[in-house]
């Protein structure tokens, strides 16, 4: 059988043979990850199915990140349950404080997620590992209690999209440009409980950091998971990060999809996910003059060292607008270090952006940038539902750090040909 790539990654981690799509296999698990909202569902789950150890300390990944520090007696309590289980539990890898970052983005970057592996996390965009070449998706609190007991799940295995990126990239696009054309063409429910496999041309010379960016909206487009092959750029990554040196992964010649979505992106310009859905996708020309209240730079989808250097590439030498206040988050302490080593806090301060903590936020509706009645934001995260990051009477657009940089100057959404 010719494998997709879904099929390929799932066969590694099942003794069942997988012949077809939609089959159910049992599987072993890589990692179990949950955060500081998902954290306490699955700790009490696991304790009320009676459950007494987690199947392996090393493998399971507790990271409060979602409201960090945390906010009010509520998240403190939140934090505290899971700070009481993983030391109960002896758990490696618990973050909190100063260690800890946004979950998608750390995880990567210390190395504890590899190509080939499986991994379940209790938070929807766990599916940014598909960037790395691993099967990563995002599950209910109750099986993922069952998966830090068992070290194994469930899956029905998916069918796959193959989605070919073909063209030249004009220098003002990125990777965000790329995953919101692709949810704006076949609509947040175009790939329910499919795998999203992409290649192509421009995917083959796509940064790591980009493709992390593209997988982990994968779940916008109602995908399982977002999966890239593990190649020579996934490999110096990889061992660049702590990771091991492993083969290449990819797809088998002849795999089967369920049909191939082909996206020619010569002549290009940067685009915008209106409100309320990430699938309401507009050329940022093509849009009318739209005042702003806030930016928000950062979050599991685009706050990494690359994102933070595009949006300095447009805040250095220029103020963000006076009626606007710009967010600037590292997503992880390490990207926090290398933007002051950079130089770009100074760059970040001098624009007259609010420089915060590793956390996700505002992305979320959290803190650190809620949004009053009637404002509008420009954000680099991935969901822009009503209410997704305060008052129901809100407005966020979802773009690129260029595109959100370039806003945050004119004080409208804007991209980085309006400068």
């Amino acid at each position: 059988m010719q494998m997709t790539l879904a099929q390929k990654l799932l066969q590694r981690h099942t003794n069942d043979a997988i012949t077809q799509d939609g089959q159910i296999v049992s599987c072993s698990v890589s990692v179990v990850l949950a955060n500081d909202i998902t954290g306490p569902l699955a700790i009490r789950s696991f304790l009320g199915m009676g459950a007494k150890k987690v199947f392996d300390k090393d493998r399971i990944i507790l990271v409060m990140d979602h409201f960090t520090p945390q906010k009010d007696i509520d998240s403190a309590n939140q934090v505290c349950i899971s700070r009481t289980f993983a030391k109960e539990q002896g758990i490696t890898h618990y973050y909190e404080g100063g260690a800890c970052g946004v979950e998608h983005a750390l995880l990567p970057e210390q190395g504890l997620v590899q190509p080939g592996d499986l991994v379940v996390g209790a938070d929807s965009h766990t599916c940014t590992y598909g960037g790395l070449g691993a099967f990563a998706t995002g599950m209910g609190s109750t099986d993922i209690a069952a998966a830090m007991a068992l070290g194994e799940t469930w899956l029905k295995v998916p069918a796959s999209i193959r989605v070919e990126y073909t063209g030249r990239m004009d220098p003002m696009l990125r990777a965000k440009d790329l995953i919101l054309l692709l949810i704006g063409k076949i609509g947040v429910d175009g790939a329910l409980y499919k795998a999203l496999e992409f290649g192509g041309d421009v995917v083959d010379s796509l940064p790591l950091e980009g493709r992390l960016t593209m997988a982990n909206m994968a779940i916008e487009a109602g995908a399982k998971a977002g999966l890239f092959a593990c190649d020579a750029i996934t490999q110096e990554y990889c061992a660049a990060h702590g990771g091991l040196i492993v083969e290449a992964i990819g797809p088998d010649a002849g795999a089967s999809y369920e049909k191939t979505v082909t996206i020619d992106i010569t002549g290009q310009k940067p685009v915008v996910s209106c409100p309320h859905i990430p699938g309401n996708v507009k050329a940022v020309a093509d849009l009318p003059t739209i005042p702003i209240n806030q930016v928000v730079i950062g979050s599991c989808t685009n706050g990494r060292i690359s994102d933070m250097r595009d949006a300095a590439s447009i805040l250095r030498g220029r103020k963000v607008d006076p009626h606007v206040r710009c967010i600037v988050l590292p997503a992880t302490p390490t990207v926090w270090k290398e933007c002051l080593y950079e130089g770009l806090m100074e760059v970040f301060m001098e624009a007259g952006c609010i420089v915060g903590p590793c956390t996700c936020g505002p992305c979320l509706g959290g803190h650190m940038g809620i949004l009053a009645d009637g404002e509008r934001a420009v954000s680099t995260s991935n969901r822009n539902f009503k209410g997704r990051m305060g008052s129901l009477q809100s407005e966020v657009y979802l773009g690129s750090p260029l595109v959100a940089a370039a806003s945050a100057v004119c004080g409208r959404v804007a991209g980085p040909e309006d400068l």
